[in-house]
């Protein structure tokens, strides 16, 4: 045997060890790849763990797949323990190399059993000789992926194959192997789009969809923890909204408060509130629609709580621009909801009325908010930012209240000499005051 020949072979041999793993483990949840340097570290501890009684090994379900040919062997390539799995770096190549062989080939097979199905009207040998194929590309695609995932062909056809059989089982597989791939490649678009696709497939027969959505949420959160700003996951998480019921998405509201006023400079996580506040009020406005031609109290209480949350966090992380850009939002929401023209005023409910008619007590607060965030003469960079974002936020709320209301935005800010403090914060902005004041 040549050695080309013979490199196959133990490529092969891996995959096939490989496999076995992940089929006797079917709780996986986290995969790494280790240099082989760090596989005598693993091995020491597996050695301890190794003295337990075997029933003390069960239970707490640690192990080292063995090699059937040598165990020194084995462990120089896989460690699999705790539902953790380890793959030596040193046979990346040949693994992928012998997985993507081993996926395309069954796959022409598979294409050929089907097209030969169909021909022959779904005989019955040919069906199980595609059933046989199909157990075989799932494995196979199930490697492939692990080892790279961004393997398209892969992921689709194991979407053909789940949608063919259409067993829930079969999808929640699905949602573990995508999560699998996200433990090392928290961003993979593919692998979230699959999720995606998992989740649209089963949202009209799934008796525990709400439990899902749930964890889809809490698992986006636990990635962005170790994954900062990752886009990809957020926006996940924004999509899951339009499934989400009203009582969700207040849930969600609640829920996700404390971990954005841990990260105030990730915009990701206020992006996603805002998102639910809109959802929010899209249902709020259409239970109204039906009472009454009013605007729902609650959604001026969610809008109250927020902006108030908002100025806590302003005053508390000095300089965060995420949390200025957030309490845009929510000033633009609260003006198109309740700070209309007087001449449509009849379309009002009594509290959008009273707060019409009280947008002094609003620009007070935004102008007390200004100057608690203003002092020119420190010299420290977030004090400073604090105060081009603060100025900057006035200017925009000058262009975006109605125009009947901007004389009365005019007078109470002709106190504040905006330019002057724009000038000395950062001096390159200070063209946004003969922008915005024309």
């Amino acid at each position: 045997m040549s050695e080309e020949s013979h490199s196959k072979v133990e490529a092969m041999d891996l995959l096939r060890q490989l496999e076995d793993i992940l089929e006797s483990d079917a709780l996986i949840d986290e995969l790494g790849f280790i240099h082989p340097s760090q596989f005598s570290l693993l091995k020491e501890e597996s050695d301890i763990s190794s003295n337990l009684s075997d029933e003390a090994i069960h239970q707490s379900a640690d192990r080292v797949v063995i090699s059937e040919e040598s165990s020194k062997q084995n462990n120089l390539y896989f460690w699999n323990r705790d539902h953790k799995l380890g793959i030596s770096t040193h046979v990346l190549l040949p693994l992928y190399r012998a997985a993507k062989h081993a996926f395309m080939t069954t796959f022409k097979q598979y294409r050929m059993c089907d097209n030969q199905s169909d021909k022959d009207g779904m005989c019955l040998p040919a069906f199980s000789s595609c059933d046989h194929l199909e157990s075989i590309l799932m494995r196979h695609s199930k490697s492939l992926l692990l080892l790279s995932c961004d393997f398209m062909t892969a992921w689709n056809c194991r979407k053909l194959i789940v949608s063919k059989k259409k067993k829930l089982s079969m999808f929640v597989d699905e949602l573990l192997l995508s999560e699998l791939v996200l433990s090392y490649s928290p961003k993979s678009e593919q692998a979230w789009n699959h999720r995606r696709w998992v989740i649209k497939s089963i949202s009209a027969n799934c008796s525990n969809f709400k439990e899902i959505l749930g964890k889809e949420s809490e698992l986006v959160e636990k990635i962005a923890e170790s994954s900062k700003m990752n886009y990809r996951a957020w926006n996940h998480r924004c999509w899951l909204i339009s499934y989400m019921t009203n009582k969700q998405v207040l849930y969600e509201l609640k829920k996700s408060r404390s971990w954005a006023a841990l990260h105030v400079a990730d915009n990701c996580c206020f992006h996603y509130r805002r998102r639910l506040l809109l959802k929010f009020m899209e249902n709020q406005n259409s239970v109204e629609e039906t009472i009454s031609c009013g605007h729902n109290a609650d959604i001026v209480q969610a809008l109250k709580d927020e902006l108030d949350w908002n100025e806590a966090l302003i005053k508390r992380y000095v300089g965060r621009e995420a949390l200025w850009l957030h309490r845009r939002f929510l000033s633009m929401c609260w003006i198109n909801n309740f700070l209309l023209d007087s001449g449509d005023a009849s379309y009002h409910s009594k509290e959008a009325i009273s707060m019409h008619h009280d947008f002094g007590t609003f620009l007070r607060n935004e102008l007390c908010l200004l100057h608690s965030s203003t002092f020119v003469d420190d010299d420290f960079v977030d004090v400073q930012a604090q105060a081009v974002y603060s100025a900057s936020y006035i200017l925009w709320l000058k262009v975006q209240v109605p125009k009947s209301l901007e004389n009365k935005l005019l007078q109470k800010i002709k106190d504040v000499d905006l330019k002057i403090l724009l000038d000395k914060s950062c001096p390159e902005r200070s063209s946004l005051f003969n922008y915005f004041m024309n």
